[in-house]
């Protein structure tokens, strides 16, 4: 026998180590979209939380506006019409969160299309 002959294990150990870094890069890459979309999150919360408290007290100082304008003639129909506005603006709010609640998430899309890809590659077998 010569000495330049690898042993029949090794084309194992190159197969095991290669799968090792893959499966690594894969969790990598899991752990960056995970990070990304909590930053992502985050910040839409706070935006949505600021701007929702602005908004409310825009339209809150708005209504006190008409309401003391019309304090003198029809201020029970001011009154009667800020509070129809403000319960409308909240179901409109509600029907928006249960609709965004009911769209599928697209968390790990990018993940999951590189482990598509990955098994594609080692299912089809190499040419002549």
């Amino acid at each position: 026998m010569s000495d330049d002959k690898e042993p029949v294990s090794a084309p194992l150990r190159r197969l095991g180590a290669s799968l090792l870094t893959l499966g690594r890069i894969r969790l990598e890459l899991f752990a960056i979209e995970a990070q990304e979309e909590k930053e992502r999150i985050a910040g839409l919360l706070l935006w949505a939380v600021l701007g929702a408290l602005l908004a409310g007290f825009g339209l809150l100082m708005a209504l006190t506006l008409v309401t003391v304008a019309l304090w003198d003639s029809h201020r029970l129909l001011a009154l009667a019409g800020g509070t129809v506005v403000l319960i409308a603006a909240a179901v409109v709010a509600m029907l928006k969160v249960k609709a965004l609640i009911a769209q599928p998430a697209s968390l790990f899309q990018s993940s999951i299309g590189e482990l598509r890809a990955d098994a594609d590659a080692l299912r089809r077998r190499p040419g002549p």
